[in-house]
């Protein structure tokens, strides 16, 4: 067992913190008069809080003085997702929590930054897996968490040190992740304008189609046969059907009539209403390659459409619209027909304009990838940062105190 650093030491959570659950909801407090907002299980997210929906119930005098944020306050998830953290800095000039969540009020041995990066660092080495209690669902108990023992220098500027390297890196993390967000925000106003041109209908660029798909019991299928297209082999969008297939065993005669080439495209027949009529162009393929019943082919004209326009199209907002306003409803499924799909609006722009498009679009995603991998390297490098700043040679003694 490796000993800690020079200037470190290893404390329990509640010799460091005042601990406090929340106040635990009941009908009388949900209907009482002067509530107030509070934060729950949900409200916490890792290093964030978020406010779209906060509750309210009533708490008395002395519940206000117990149970009222203060900036610096550590928010815990004690159940779900045990461990998830994030600090009260005053978003609101008045706030309380509910029993989801532990409170920690540091006594000033230990700076709340730091507590707040240890604790995804713990939650990311499964520190607190002794610690959790699991019924129905995990939690993560007071006085277990009080328990637990935390690593950190002593010097409460060695510790506002490790929180600005940490937090330098975390704010390079944010930024991209703010222009990835613009980025998707810019596709899909790329993608808005074409639903603003003037619009045909889909029939006028199909060549042939919309044809359903072959079914087969389930006996058919095997470990060998022709690989097949099934409404779970593709998510919408780009897709990949040179590997991960079932297999089907046909005959030469069906292989024909439902073999896909490169270029078609396949829309959801049947599925649930939210993903019914998701659709995709088939790409490169290396063997023979069939769809099943609950998906349609449609073949589109080569001077009419391209279809990686077309398998974008199909994706926007408004074609799923038209999908679900359309749709048969029957026991957790919907479906859609010929008749629906064909009907379904296109805007009327010839190849060349098509392409300008995809091109335009193109770019905006290429740069959005090269960001995600950015941010991924960033992502890489704070987990090492971390975990070479917070690790202070005690991982394997971190945990419950005996």
């Amino acid at each position: 067992m490796r000993e800690l650093r020079p200037g470190w030491a290893l404390s329990k959570v509640g010799d460091l913190f005042d601990m406090q659950l929340g106040k635990m909801l009941s009908k009388e407090a949900a209907a009482g008069p002067a509530q107030r907002e509070y934060l729950t299980n949900k409200n916490v997210q890792w290093n964030r809080l978020e406010f779209d929906e906060l509750n309210r119930m009533t708490f008395s005098e002395s519940e206000r003085e117990k149970f009222r944020l203060v900036s610096g306050d550590l928010l815990v998830t004690e159940g779900g997702e045990v461990g998830r953290t994030a600090i009260w800095g005053e978003e609101r000039d008045e706030c309380y929590f509910q029993k989801s969540l532990h409170r920690l009020r540091s006594k000033g041995r230990i700076e709340p930054r730091y507590m707040l990066h240890y604790m995804n660092y713990a939650a990311r080495w499964k520190l607190f897996i002794d610690s959790v209690g699991q019924t129905s669902i995990a939690h993560l108990p007071q006085d277990k968490f009080a328990a637990h023992l935390v690593a950190y220098p002593v010097d409460l500027g060695e510790q506002r040190r490790i929180v600005e390297v940490i937090d330098a890196v975390s704010a390079q993390e944010r930024a991209i992740e703010a222009s990835i967000a613009k980025l998707e925000m810019l596709k899909g106003g790329v993608i808005a304008e074409l639903a603003s041109m003037e619009l045909g209908a889909f029939e006028g660029i199909l060549e042939h189609g919309p044809q359903n798909g072959i079914y087969k019991p389930a006996s058919s299928y095997g470990s060998e046969g022709t690989p097949i297209v099934r409404i779970d082999s593709f998510r919408g969008g780009p897709s990949d059907f040179t590997r991960n297939l079932l297999r089907v065993s046909l005959s030469v005669g069906e292989v024909e009539r439902y073999g896909l080439v490169t270029g078609d495209i396949l829309i959801n027949r049947v599925n649930t209403p939210e993903l019914v009529g998701k659709s995709t162009a088939v790409g490169r393929l290396v063997e023979p390659t069939v769809f099943e019943s609950n998906v349609m082919r449609c073949k589109v004209r080569a001077g009419r459409a391209v279809p990686t326009f077309v398998e974008t199209w199909l994706g926007s907002p408004l074609v799923k619209t038209h999908f679900r306003m359309h749709a048969k409803s029957a026991i957790s499924q919907a479906s859609i027909n010929r008749s629906d799909v064909r009907s379904c609006p296109f805007p009327r722009l010839d190849v060349p304009q098509q392409l300008i498009f995809l091109k335009r679009l193109a770019a905006v995603r290429d740069q959005q990838q090269l960001e995600e991998v950015e941010l991924a390297k960033l992502d890489d490098l704070n987990r090492g940062i971390m975990d070479d700043l917070l690790d202070s040679g005690a991982r394997a003694r971190a945990g419950s105190a005996p």
